[in-house]
């Protein structure tokens, strides 16, 4: 069952993520709380396996540090498009732990010209993400406490439950927008406490009892690879 949650991300065609989805963390960077989910899109490409030896999260010049943004990602399973919430969670093949990297500095310029968060989000390794836990290892994704250390110092903790839109409500409205596919992953918010990681930390978060994965942060080289 695990090794069959694991290939679901070999087919992914998307990442969704939702911002400002806990409440505390749209206060502490100055946003309003929504009234609906905020969504952007990330590409496949910015994935980075926890596990892999030579895999590192990325700095591209000139900055240096990106923020640190813990999240529980959803799995699906398959095929999703207008999903009633109440059959929502049939989507689900399985969850993960993954990291929103940002590009914080970058983030703010598109902000305040009303441009899309692309280069503050979609770069490559800048979603971090931690083998797939099957659907049957956690019952109730509301019921979980996200974790996050920058060199052994705590910076995030926080409960799933403090999410403003819960894991059914936001499958059913994500696929009435989009059709998610097999594979494709819901990044569902971060808790409070996001703050910068810089070249040659290292980060180690986790779900409280469930899985944990560790990720060095590093320069990006810019060696051309096909």
């Amino acid at each position: 069952m695990a090794a069959a949650a694991q290939r679901l991300l070999a087919a992914s065609t998307k990442i969704v993520g939702v911002g400002r989805n806990y409440v505390a963390h749209a206060k502490e960077l100055g946003n309003p709380v929504p009234k609906e989910p905020v969504l952007f899109l990330k590409p496949t490409s910015s994935f980075l396996h926890a596990g892999v030896a030579t895999a590192a999260v990325e700095v591209p010049e000139p900055l240096e540090s990106l923020h640190h943004e813990v999240e529980l990602a959803v799995v699906i399973s398959r095929r999703a498009r207008d999903v009633p919430e109440a059959s929502a969670m049939d989507f689900v093949g399985g969850y993960a732990l993954a990291l929103d990297m940002t590009a914080r500095d970058l983030q703010s310029v598109a902000k305040s010209a009303g441009l899309p968060w692309t280069l503050a989000k979609a770069q490559d390794t800048f979603t971090p993400i931690s083998a797939v836990v099957p659907k049957s290892a956690i019952p109730n994704p509301d019921d979980l406490e996200l974790w996050l250390k920058v060199d052994d110092e705590l910076k995030q903790k926080g409960p799933t439950s403090d999410m403003i839109f819960k894991v059914p409500f936001l499958i059913s409205y994500i696929s009435s927008i989009m059709t998610l596919m097999e594979g494709d992953v819901i990044l569902t918010g971060t808790p409070e406490g996001v703050g910068p990681v810089r070249i040659g930390q290292k980060i180690k978060a986790g779900i409280t009892g469930i899985i944990e994965a560790e990720f060095d942060v590093q320069r990006r080289s810019r060696t051309f690879s096909a």
